[in-house]
């Protein structure tokens, strides 16, 4: 079983957010895919219905089909939700 948790980046091109969220994974080796709502609109209703917001970036990890979404701004949050994951590992 992987120790690293899979990581789903819901952005859209031009957001600094995302951009951000983005380089911290790529900086700290955390593979992730991404998902462009930019030019979907449709996506943003998925977010809406799982999150009840339509802003990105959203962050979704966990792994065994149990996902954690992250959808406040800044790192911090996106920290300590990793560091959740990695502790869920046995």
């Amino acid at each position: 079983m992987s120790t690293n948790p899979k990581i789903v980046v819901w952005s859209k091109p031009g957001c600094h957010y995302c951009a951000e969220v983005k380089s911290y994974l790529e900086a700290n080796h955390y593979s992730y895919e991404n998902i462009d709502v930019g030019a979907n609109d449709n996506l943003r209703d998925v977010l809406e219905v799982k999150y009840g917001i339509r802003h990105v970036p959203v962050v979704e990890i966990g792994r065994d089909g149990k996902f954690e979404g992250v959808v406040e701004l800044g790192l911090d949050h996106l920290q300590a939700a990793l560091e959740r994951s990695l502790r869920t590992v046995v």
